[in-house]
């Protein structure tokens, strides 16, 4: 009884108190650090600048090929989306694969429509985003947006693509349906 009567002491109970109260401080204050390095990150992200936190996380470099896309730099946004691949979970490769469809999308769109041999290339383009659109569905079955816009994209599509044959002036793109999302 004695031995356990020198752990309930003033002086024992002051110590422990205190050393709980420091923890808890030191706790606090790495919480709010974290927590000021997140709003940072989301105030630069937002604002298209780049991050001075996080730099090489995922959602940073994805941020980067985000803006880079809205900037109109395609292929460097492609480059970076593809790359980001190898490190994505399910969820976040129908993301990426949805904002590279919306790419290919946005660039058929851009050029559809000034010459034929444009055309084709606007029809390749919208080749490759009907691929990464159906990709999308394959990692996510549920993303609606990407859905919309494949159903965009296939009213655009010529039924039967088959490049030199047939009406040549009228290869089946339509302007007007535009798509959701990025860019």
């Amino acid at each position: 009884m004695k031995k356990l009567n020198q752990f309930f002491t003033v002086k024992y109970i002051t110590s422990i108190a205190l050393l709980g109260l420091l923890l808890s401080a030191l706790f606090i204050i790495f919480n709010l650090f974290n927590l000021y390095k997140t709003n940072k990150f989301n105030d630069e992200v937002s604002a298209g600048e780049n991050p001075s936190f996080f730099e090489q996380s995922f959602e940073a470099r994805y941020s980067t090929a985000y803006w880079l896309a809205k900037k109109e730099m395609f292929k460097e946004s492609t480059i970076l989306f593809n790359a980001l691949m190898k490190d994505a979970d399910d969820d976040q490769k129908s993301a990426l694969q949805y904002n590279i469809g919306n790419i290919f999308f946005t660039r058929g769109l851009i050029i559809n429509g000034t010459s034929m041999s444009v055309r084709d290339e606007a029809e390749y383009l919208f080749q490759q985003a009907n691929k990464a659109y159906r990709q999308s569905l394959k990692f996510g079955p549920y993303y609606w947006d990407a859905k919309h816009n494949l159903d965009r994209l296939l009213t655009m599509l010529p039924p039967d693509p088959t490049p030199g044959v047939g009406d040549s002036d009228a290869p089946g793109l339509i302007m007007g349906n535009i798509p959701i999302g990025l860019p």
